[in-house]
């Protein structure tokens, strides 16, 4: 399954407004694993990003001065994006943005060209419910270094999100289809791997002398019978 992760930057929180795209990033799994096979532009709106959004992305007119127009780039994007299912933080915020973009170039939509979308945000909220789930807040929860994210940018954000995503959705594969895909790769009868003799390695004696002397110390702790001794029965 082709998956396409998606980020932009632009000049203002409202399209209809009149504020444009001025970054695209992306970046592609292909079965739940980055290719490398990334996507990213920057572009120049023909017009001043508003001062908070400028704040954010750090993108300055004069930088986007040389940069293509929309319209220079969206074949580009187009066919790279055809039928993946797309994977954006905040999903109406971004496809607003390029749904109006495309409108404006009289193409069909941008969600027309894919093949689905997954909103994170919306997943996070489900797994998280009265959480901070900023892009910020799910790298901190999942171990994900963010260090280097000075300002937002598409690329480096997308990239983040493919992480995060990954980590959010593991437990999708379960074990069973983990052990059958890694035996049909290998080439193992799968009959030979349920039949597998269990090797079991038993404690050695001052092992066993120091869990009872651990144990003892619990018993001692809570005045009576400490609960491993319980389980352990």
């Amino acid at each position: 399954m082709r998956q396409i992760v998606l980020d932009t930057e632009t000049t203002g929180i409202n399209p209809k407004l009149g504020n444009r795209v001025i970054e695209i990033g992306c970046v592609e799994l292909v079965d739940r694993k980055l290719t490398g096979n990334n996507f990213h532009r920057y572009m120049n709106p023909d017009r001043e990003s508003e001062e908070g959004a400028l704040n954010v992305h750090g993108l300055t007119t004069e930088f986007l001065a040389d940069k293509p127009r929309f319209h220079q780039i969206v074949d580009e994007l187009r066919e790279y994006i055809q039928g993946a299912e797309v994977i954006i933080h905040n999903a109406p915020f971004d496809l607003g943005f390029l749904n109006h973009e495309f409108k404006a170039l009289n193409l069909p939509a941008f969600d027309e060209h894919i093949g689905g979308v997954i909103d994170t945000l919306v997943q996070a909220k489900e797994m998280r419910p009265g959480k901070r789930n900023s892009l910020d807040a799910l790298c901190d929860h999942f171990g994900i270094s963010n260090a280097h994210r000075k300002l937002h940018g598409a690329l480096l954000d997308a990239e983040l999100l493919a992480d995060v995503y990954l980590a959010m959705t593991r437990g999708q594969n379960s074990l069973g289809m983990d052990i059958e895909e890694e035996v049909v790769a290998t080439g193992i009868d799968l009959e030979q791997v349920a039949l597998a003799e269990i090797l079991v390695v038993r404690a050695a004696a001052n092992e066993v002398t120091a869990h009872e002397e651990l144990l003892n110390g619990l018993d001692k702790a809570v005045k009576g019978t400490c609960v491993w001794r319980t389980a352990a029965v």
